[in-house]
């Protein structure tokens, strides 16, 4: 008989709670679930969005001290090409010239492009704050004043 009391209690826990994805069933009444799996769901997607756009700007970090990298690596190449024409007591020939630019030119531009993209990800980051960063720290005007803040006169 004591596994028919079982039995019966365990059906009763079975009834009066039965969770599916939208309602839940509490006392034979249809509730609506709460969104706990939704909010989970929720947090992961922006936890795996914040670390998209980290692995985004990582990349854009790179590529933009690379191309830096062989900005500088023509300015030294045009210098140098410059730097022999003249000990030879002559000026660079303008064919060469031309090639070193442009290719000192088009890494400058790259590198300008990739930086700018750098700036519009911190804009980003500052004009989403996080939970954390909207607690506001002002002074209330019931706050007693600070040990640095000069004291008022005394009254008279």
């Amino acid at each position: 008989m004591a596994y028919g009391v079982m039995t019966e209690a365990a059906d009763r826990n079975r009834r009066r709670s039965r969770i599916s994805s939208s309602t839940i069933t509490v006392d034979a009444r249809k509730v609506p679930a709460m969104p706990l799996w939704d909010k989970v769901k929720q947090e992961l997607d922006r936890a795996g969005q914040a670390a998209q756009g980290a692995l985004d700007e990582g990349k854009t970090r790179l590529d933009a001290l690379r191309a830096r990298q062989l900005a500088n690596k023509a300015a030294q190449a045009l210098g140098y090409a410059v730097y022999r024409a003249r000990q030879k007591g002559g000026d660079i020939d303008a064919d060469t010239y031309a090639r070193l630019s442009s290719t000192l030119a088009g890494h400058e531009a790259e590198a300008a492009g990739l930086e700018q993209r750098l700036d519009s990800f911190t804009e980003g980051r500052r004009a989403k704050p996080s939970d954390s960063d909207t607690t506001d720290f002002t002074a209330s005007a019931d706050a007693p004043p600070s040990p640095d803040s000069p004291e008022p006169p005394p009254a008279a």
